[in-house]
């Protein structure tokens, strides 16, 4: 007689480190994709920190820097950068007025907008051709990688259709 548990791990899972490391390939290549799809000819650095902005923003440059995990002085060269290609203005700190606020522009906004567009076109484009078992299961693992970028270990997962704190959209 057999006795089989719901909640037992199945004996072929991979191990942590294996999945890991697939995973983090997988993970990788998707976003590389995504980066071209989205053309937006700034980088991946300069893009992550105009989405900072236009999701957290106005911002002071050393908030830039701790949201983006990055030293000050390289939130400064980025926002100069991103200033240069008129993506987002510095404002007075209404608070510090020694200091200034990194706000995005309409047309920061409107750069971020089609990128995201057209990422999620190429990701809508392969997800339809999935059977509708396949995009379920694609859902939930979207919620399980919400749930391994959350710095709170055993947070419960974003409801459905919620993006993450730390999405990218």
């Amino acid at each position: 007689m057999r006795i089989s548990f719901p909640d037992a791990v199945p004996t072929d899972a991979p191990s942590p480190e294996a999945l890991g490391g697939h995973l983090r390939l997988t993970v990788t290549r998707l976003a590389r994709r995504l980066r071209q799809e989205a053309g937006t000819g700034l980088g991946p650095t300069l893009t992550a920190a105009l989405a900072t902005v236009d999701r957290w923003g106005p911002l002071a440059p050393s908030a830039l820097a701790e949201r983006e995990r990055i030293q000050r002085p390289s939130a400064t060269r980025i926002i100069g950068k991103l200033e240069q290609h008129g993506y987002v203005e510095r404002r007075p700190d209404p608070d510090d007025g020694r200091s200034c606020r990194v706000a995005i522009t309409a047309d920061g906004h409107a750069h971020l907008e089609e990128a995201r567009s057209r990422k999620t076109a190429f990701l809508a484009e392969r997800i339809a051709a999935l059977d509708a078992d396949e995009r379920a299961l694609l859902e939930r693992a979207a919620g399980l990688l919400d749930r391994l970028l959350d710095d709170r270990p055993g947070a419960p997962p974003p409801a459905p259709g919620t993006p993450g704190e730390g999405a990218a959209r």
